[in-house]
């Protein structure tokens, strides 16, 4: 080892973010908090030089030198991020792997690194270097139940290019989430407990970067109604627009709901998941009531917050006509930004196992997992079916007509409107050529599809091939 520490963080690239050939072009991409939290936990008695590659805008120089190498990893990057691993071990350098993927499924993860962390990563990575600097490495380091995530460092976001991001103003006041969703990796991965930081760090952090827009990575920042309550009243003497992720239980509680428009709230993510009463309860969402959709759009826009409303497709209650329902419903009740996913199983939660448990898993190919490809046999109709009714969804709600019927009724500016619109017009007609690896399984894509024919069920469509934990947010691919 030289005498001063060199550190490499990687973030693997996916499908969706990465420097060439993914979905998204890098102007809709904001920085990620991952690595410039890893560089900041990194202990300063260890006069570290470290640097930071997102593969989303920037190669990784295969050639690098480095005495350690961190790699945060989510299901759609473990497959790159294990081929790195390889790469760089048989190059003697040590490698060390965490973040979603790891938390859920370690016993995947362990053969491919030196070691891996479990769990968040505010304790145990700065545990791993030193050890590592002692010649002590573990090869397995995994989060106490007892974190409390006071009095850390901030986000050290200099480790990463501004210039390469939509914005770098990017925050984060809690971890997890109080429900159980089944195809969710949170509470498989991090429970059912949210972890929060105080108001004032964040406020702090939000101050130092001067802050005029703010995103936060949240998955439910009203998942604890008092604390949300106290964040958002330390938001309002900022002035600053803010932008995040809630469960549809906001719109339930107008006071809260009223205080995160005052706060400087201009839009939402929240996933409505889907229109079947069916599928939400059989899914542990059963707070969703499809019949307060339109609802909850109307009061976010009575107070000026944008939606982007999120569905999943291939709940054992979809059939074949759930496609053009679903994308009909979001442009008509004006959801300013619709998003469809196929519903995906990621390994370690409980829809996971249940699918299994059913001989349902078509293929373990992790790259798969990304929310666009079926990876799994759906009850309701074909995977073929499923594949292409995803597309048109997409296409429906943001064809032309689909885009002007939804910005008749947006609260945001024209002009953001039609940008956004516009970006995800683009991903919406182009799926079939990001994701081409659709159709890998040795066989020629499926003919277009008659949707009046009858649903014949097609249990051999596919064969199957058979943190931040470093993770410091509670990102999954999904």
């Amino acid at each position: 080892m030289s005498e001063r520490l060199r550190i490499v963080l990687i973030s693997p690239k996916g499908p969706l973010y990465r420097r060439r050939g993914g979905i998204f072009k890098q102007s809709l991409r904001y920085m990620p908090l991952t690595l410039p939290t890893l560089a900041a936990l990194i202990p300063d008695e260890l006069n570290a030089e470290v640097v930071c590659v997102d593969e989303g805008i920037a190669d990784v120089d295969l050639d690098l030198d480095a005495d350690l190498i961190g790699m945060t990893v989510i299901t759609g990057t473990a497959v790159r991020a294990y081929e790195l691993a390889r790469h760089f071990r048989q190059r003697g350098i040590t490698v060390v792997l965490g973040g979603p993927h790891v938390t859920l499924v370690p016993d995947d993860a362990q053969p491919n690194a030196d070691s891996i962390v479990v769990g968040y990563a505010e304790e145990e990575w700065p545990r791993l270097l030193r050890d590592f600097a002692e010649g002590d490495l573990r090869p397995r380091y995994t989060q106490s139940p007892t974190l409390d995530l006071a009095g850390f460092p901030l986000p050290d976001r200099n480790v990463l290019p501004r210039s390469r991001y939509l914005t770098a103003d990017v925050f984060e006041a809690t971890r997890g989430c109080t429900h159980n969703c089944s195809f969710c990796v949170v509470p498989s991965a991090w429970g059912r407990k949210p972890l929060q930081k105080p108001v004032e760090e964040v406020v702090a952090d939000i101050r130092r970067r001067r802050a005029r827009r703010a995103i936060f990575v949240d998955l439910n920042l009203i998942a604890d109604k008092q604390y949300a309550v106290q964040l958002f009243e330390a938001l309002i003497p900022l002035k600053i627009h803010w932008y995040g992720l809630a469960t549809t239980l906001l719109c339930q509680d107008l006071p809260l709901l009223d205080l995160v428009a005052r706060s400087g709230c201009r839009g939402l993510l929240m996933g409505f998941e889907s229109l079947s009463r069916s599928n939400l309860g059989d899914n542990q969402k059963p707070f969703n009531n499809p019949d307060n959709f339109r609802q909850i759009v109307e009061r976010l826009h009575e107070r000026e917050i944008s939606l982007q409303g999120c569905f999943v497709f291939g709940l054992d209650d979809d059939t074949p006509d759930v496609f053009l329902e679903t994308a009909r419903f979001a442009v008509e009740a004006g959801i300013d930004l619709p998003r469809f996913a196929i519903v995906t199983p990621f390994p370690g939660t409980s829809l996971y196992e249940r699918l299994e448990s059913e001989d349902r898993i078509l293929t373990k190919n992790w790259e798969l997992y990304d929310g666009q490809h079926v990876v799994f046999q759906p009850s309701g109709m074909s995977v073929e079916q499923l594949q292409q009714g995803n597309e048109m969804a997409w296409k429906y709600a943001y064809s032309w007509g689909g885009i002007a019927r939804r910005l008749r009724k947006t609260p945001a500016s024209w002009s953001l409107a039609l940008l956004t619109n516009m970006g995800y017009r683009y991903y919406a007609h182009r799926l079939h050529k990001f994701y081409t690896c659709d159709w890998t399984f040795d066989r020629p894509a499926p003919p277009p599809i008659d949707w009046a024919a009858p649903i014949e069920p097609d249990v051999n469509a596919i064969q199957g091939v058979g943190p931040v934990s470093m993770s410091t947010a509670s990102e999954q691919d999904g």
